[in-house]
């Protein structure tokens, strides 16, 4: 199966790759077309002023100017495709590496890194080789942003059901998310702040002075000047009435640089990504969907128009930025008075759409957000999605879960059982037996279900809970912190957090190991009693048999599991599953007898 999906996405990258190939030579060819036509434009105004006649240059140059933008405007669509399908590629062959070897284009989330978080950290969200490596294909900062967000807290019930349904849809419709991955790839590499400055730009008014009657004027401008070439012919005398209103054409438009280059020193680098936006919110507008999450975000940007008004803004800026180049700039100013017409244009929609761009690109963040859990279900079919638990006890119920981070071919499924209950879970065990990993597999496997993805399991079922992880404790120079201090520190927070907080679940791994062992006994069994007055509820890894002797005086809440090792022939064998009951097998000495050191029984 795993190798079925990897080949599909090689034979759909491989058909991109032929798609480049093609758009490039159709590309090459009419960028030859352009210099034709540009060469021939040159030649007119050349022959015009040779024979000294107007007629030549302005019927040569409206011919030759609408046949040069149309080449431009074919060839810039064959350098769009050639990018989309350049980018298709890259996101095909990013799932298939992603599958094969964890690897990901995009972005691993180390900037949301919080030591202080409640999980994050202990489980392995985010960063190198994490959950979030794993899942996000968010190529946006917004989308980026609303996935961290979703796997550092539990959703509603409500809320991870309808984002279930939502994911089931898009995985089904995995033609439709690739291409959307492909149009937003782009977006990875943009200026984050560009946006920003968009949309600061687009609340505060240019207040272009003599706007109102400059928007009269461009309308009949361009027809008095016209009307003045064509008379020149009949009547020479008008050439100077000609060449007046093409200088005060020129000057009005350089009274008011300081405007345009305002407006574009903003807006002027956006017109081509906002035209790429407009197309993704096109997709999302025009695809049929039945899940009431999708469909209801849909019907949002479609009754807003919001595709045809963002494409609208960016044609308005890219018209303005036929001003760069300045051959092409001088004829549209001279005769159009264009970049005035441009910013009066820009202002306009300013005012009519001003406060809806912003919340409409809110779309695009949840879309690539649930788009990155989808690709769980597109890349592992076999995992599933866990059923949301009600009840006044806590539930989290799994058959044959697993690490998600860990290759299927390394990883060892378990089994566990808390259903509707109020229990607290010792678990012993050899060193590297497998412990920590159970710990963390129950976790990993929370936070996704929590945030409405599936899991990498059979089967789940799990209450909406608060996870609380007691892992990978460490002492802080910076924050001049011991190892014993930041235990405790840990500790406070989370008795603080099962005392206030409803559904507390906590995962400890060997608790108050900075201490002496006397101390570290003593201290665990009375935070676990502090635990269980409280009522909490959760797991407590340990290599202290002692705890686990708990059990005989809270028979009703404590259990007892661990992991074991088998030796054969002074070689440990692990089998890395989970059983009821207290450990016997221990491997300390053997370890330490293996880098050469003798332990003496007393």
């Amino acid at each position: 199966m795993e190798q079925d999906i990897i080949n599909d996405y090689r034979a759909r990258a491989s058909k991109a790759q032929e798609e480049v190939n093609k758009y490039q030579k159709l590309s090459n060819t009419y960028s030859l077309f352009r210099l034709i036509a540009f060469a021939l434009l040159v030649a007119s105004v050349y022959f015009a002023i040779i024979y000294d006649n107007i007629v030549i240059l302005i019927f040569s140059f409206i011919a030759l100017a609408l046949c040069f933008a149309w080449l431009v405007s074919r060839q810039s669509r064959f350098d769009s495709l050639k990018e989309y399908f350049r980018d298709l590629k890259k996101v095909n062959e990013n799932e298939s590496s992603s599958i094969s070897s964890r690897s990901n284009i995009y972005d691993n989330g180390d900037r949301f890194t919080d030591e202080k978080h409640f999980y994050t950290a202990d489980l392995d969200i985010f960063g190198k080789a994490t959950l979030f490596q794993l899942i996000n294909r968010a190529a946006t900062l917004a989308g980026i942003t609303r996935l961290a967000s979703w796997l550092t807290a539990p959703a509603t019930k409500e809320v991870i059901l309808s984002r279930q349904q939502a994911v089931e849809e898009i995985a089904a419709k995995n033609d439709w998310k690739l291409d959307l991955q492909a149009r937003l790839l782009f977006s990875a590499n943009q200026n984050v702040d560009q946006f920003q400055q968009l949309f600061t730009y687009l609340h505060v008014p240019l207040n272009l002075s003599g706007e109102a009657w400059l928007s009269k004027y461009v309308k009949v401008g361009p027809y008095l000047l016209l009307t003045a070439m064509v008379l020149t012919y009949f009547y020479p005398g008008a050439r100077s009435v000609a060449i007046l209103i093409g200088v005060v054409n020129i000057g009005i438009v350089f009274s008011r640089s300081m405007y345009i280059k305002k407006a574009d020193l903003i807006a002027g680098k956006i017109g081509s990504i906002l035209g790429r936006y407009a197309v993704i919110f096109e997709k999302i507008e025009n695809e049929s969907w039945q899940s009431a999450y999708l469909a209801q975000m849909a019907k949002g940007i479609k009754d807003g128009d919001t595709s045809a008004k963002i494409k609208e803004l960016s044609d308005l800026i890219n018209k303005l930025n036929y001003h760069l180049n300045m051959l092409v700039g001088f004829f549209l100013n001279l005769f159009l008075l264009w970049d005035i017409r441009q910013i009066i244009a820009i202002e306009n929609w300013k005012r009519a759409n001003q406060q809806s761009l912003e919340i409409s690109f809110d779309v695009i963040a949840e879309c690539e957000a649930l788009i990155s859990l989808s690709g769980l279900r597109v890349n592992y079919p076999e995992w599933c999605f866990p059923l949301i638990a009600d009840g006044t006890g806590y539930t989290l119920t799994a058959t044959r879960i697993a690490h998600p981070l860990i290759n299927e071919d390394n990883r060892v499924a378990n089994d566990y059982k808390l259903d509707n209950a109020l229990h607290i879970d010792i678990i012993t065990g050899s060193n590297m037996a497998g412990k920590s990993t159970f710990l963390r597999t129950l976790g990993i496997n929370t936070v996704l279900a929590l945030c409405g993805a599936p899991v990498c399991a059979n089967t789940m079922r799990v209450s909406v809970v608060t996870t609380i992880s007691y892992m990978r404790i460490k002492d802080s120079l910076n924050e001049s912190t011991s190892t014993f201090k930041a235990e405790l520190d840990r500790l406070q927070m989370l008795l603080a957090a099962v005392e206030s907080d409803t559904k507390v679940f906590f995962l400890i791994d060997e608790m108050l190991r900075g201490t002496n062992s006397v101390d570290k006994y003593l201290g665990s069994k009375a935070v676990i009693e502090q635990l269980i007055r409280k009522k909490g509820v959760g797991l407590v890894a340990t290599h202290d048999l002692q705890i686990a002797k708990l059990e005989e005086k809270y028979p009703d809440y404590i259990r007892n599991f661990y992991f074991d090792i088998q030796v054969k022939d002074g070689e440990m064998l692990f089998d890395y599953k989970i059983k009821h009951g207290e450990c016997k097998t221990f491997n300390a000495t053997l370890l330490l007898k293996q880098i050469g050191i003798d332990v003496e029984a007393e």
